[in-house]
Parts: C-alpha cells; sequence; structure tokens
C-alpha cells in the first residue's frame, strides 16, 4: 500500500545484492512515472550506475545524482537536494530515492547521517511526497541498520511493506546524536575569535589552509564558512569564540567554540526566507560549503566542526 496523495511517505528499503536493490529501487521509481510523479534518484555511484542501466531508455525522464557527491555533506541534502527537487515542482507529488548511508560512510560521518534521516521527517511534514531510502544489510554497520527502525515510519523488505514499531519522535532522536565532539589534537593551531578579529581569523585560516595543501578554490570556500561561523559566534555566541584548525588524513579540520546555543534541529536545513530561523542563513551556507559539519550544542554553548577535504571531488553521472 502506497501513501496517500498529499501524505508524506518515508520508508527504508532493506537490500542485501543487487538483485534487491534493484528489485526495490527500480518498480518505485516506474511507478512513480506512470503516476506523472517526478522522480530523482540521489544514490552512490555504482548503485546509479546500476538503476540507469536497469531503466534503460526510462532513465532520460529521471534526474541521476551521486550521493557521494552531492550528499557528501549530510547536512546539504534536505536543503540542496530533496527539498531542491520538490520545489521545483510545486503542487505535484514527487518521488525520491536518497541513500545518504553507504559502507564507506565514516563512524565521524555517520551521526550526522542519522540526524539527517531523522530530520526528513520533520522537514517534509505536510508535504506531498515519497522518500525511499535503501539501506545495505549485508555491509553496513548493523547499529546503523538499527537506528533506521527509528528514522523511518515504513520498512520494506523482501517485497513486505510494514509499519516500524521503534519509529520515534524524529527531533528525540536526531537531538540523540547530538553527541560531544573529541577536544582537538593537542598540536592544533588556536585563535581567539571576536568581533575585532575577523580579519585576523581569516588571515588565520588561510595560512593553515594553504600550509595543509588545500586548493585554492576550498581556502575560498573556507574563508567563508568560517567568516560565517565567527560571525555567528560574535552575534549570537556570547561576542567570543575559540577556534581550532588541524589536518588529519586527507581533510582540513576548523572547530569552533562558542557561548551560543542552538535550539532549532532544522537550522541550516531549511531554506529561510525570513529571520525566524536564528543563525539558518549561515548554517546553510556552512553546509553547502562543506564536506562534512558537526555540531554539538547545549544551553552553555556550541562547538561546530567543519571538514574539507584537501581532494576535489565532482559528480560524474
Amino acid at each position: 500500500m502506497t501513501a496517500a496523495v498529499n501524505e508524506f511517505d518515508h520508508p527504508a528499503l532493506f537490500y542485501r545484492d543487487d538483485e534487491e536493490y534493484l528489485a526495490g529501487t527500480v518498480p518505485f521509481i516506474r511507478e512513480g512515472l506512470a503516476a506523472g510523479e517526478p522522480v530523482a534518484v540521489a544514490v552512490p555511484g555504482p548503485n546509479l550506475h546500476l538503476i540507469r542501466d536497469a531503466l534503460g531508455a526510462d532513465a532520460e525522464q529521471v534526474l541521476l545524482r551521486d550521493m557521494t557527491v552531492v550528499g557528501r555533506n549530510p547536512g546539504r541534502i534536505i536543503p540542496a537536494v530533496l527539498l531542491a527537487f520538490a520545489n521545483t515542482h510545486p503542487g505535484r507529488r514527487v518521488r525520491l530515492i536518497g541513500e545518504p548511508i553507504w559502507a564507506g560512510r565514516s563512524p565521524s560521518e555517520y551521526p550526522a547521517c542519522a540526524q539527517h534521516e531523522a530530520l526528513i521527517n520533520a522537514a517534509f511534514t505536510d508535504r506531498s511526497a515519497t522518500i525511499l531510502c535503501p539501506y545495505d544489510t549485508g555491509s553496513l554497520d548493523p547499529a546503523w541498520v538499527e537506528d533506521a527502525y527509528r528514522t523511518h515510519p515504513v520498512l520494506l523488505e523482501a517485497g513486505l511493506r510494514f509499519d516500524s514499531a521503534e519509529y520515534a519522535d524524529p527531533l528525540a532522536v536526531a537531538a540523540s546524536f547530538n553527541q560531544p565532539l573529541s577536544d582537538p589534537p593537542a598540536d592544533a593551531a588556536t585563535l581567539t575569535v571576536g568581533l575585532q578579529a575577523l580579519a585576523a581569523v581569516r588571515r588565520f585560516v588561510t595560512e593553515h589552509a594553504q600550509r595543509a595543501g588545500l586548493p585554492d578554490e576550498r581556502i575560498v570556500d573556507l574563508t567563508i564558512v568560517i567568516t560565517e561561523l565567527a560571525e555567528n559566534a560574535v552575534e549570537h555566541g556570547g561576542g567570543t569564540g575559540h577556534l581550532a584548525v588541524w589536518a588529519d588524513g586527507e581533510d582540513l579540520i576548523c572547530q569552533l567554540t562558542d557561548r551560543g546555543y542552538l535550539a532549532d534541529p532544522l537550522a541550516g536545513r531549511i531554506p529561510v526566507t525570513d529571520h525566524t530561523r536564528q543563525g539558518g542563513r549561515g548554517l546553510l551556507l556552512i553546509n553547502q560549503l562543506s564536506d562534512l559539519v558537526r555540531v554539538h550544542t547545549t544551553p552553555v554553548g556550541t562547538s561546530t566542526r567543519i571538514y574539507l577535504s584537501r581532494q576535489s571531488v565532482t559528480e560524474s553521472v
């Protein structure tokens, strides 16, 4: 049974191999096309090619995106992938496949992924859409698969559709992944951020980004991101903040800690049309430009950690 025309439907699809993957995704796509629904697919590259080949000529009617690129930062999937597609088809029911969690995701990325999956339910309340989220039960951490029961009200497995008895309030589930961040390494470069120091902040991060070998275009992104974070710390975070910068593997990592509190879990995930969503515009931009954003917020302070890869990645479909 599918959802009514004006209801939001968010099932998780459990699959173990390519055959089960295609059996769960291709009919879903063709059913949407037959109903005249706009369809988009955002999944990791290998799965994207499987779907495209299976669809044949029908693939031309579907928007195909590589999730490892467009959804590399889970915080930008709702605004830049899901809502972006839905908003281009006002007044119509849309159908999407989004696979934000795959075996290559790191433990650092996963909490942001789980928050994303939970917050889809809040972001799409009262929207006319179906978003199918595949989970590879053969390769994913079993705990990640278990979390799908909490973030999806409906489950699909072996051709059966059933309600999840463990589905929970989206905001409560997202809050459970509001986890403390590890301390920056002892050799991280640090700087105090304040209103009079914004120019110094930009020079500081540019210098360390160049030393770390960040590509020039990513240095521009980093400067924009850190400026947004610093201005937010000054305006909403008690007037000052503490910035730490360090390299870890392929990533340059920056963390800003201030005394602000991010009360709205959807801030940075919903396009802002007014001033009611505090920090929303800046966080939206930060999510768009960063490869990963992790946030830990409490009433006594917030730490925002952003990751930028030292390798450029482009979408190839």
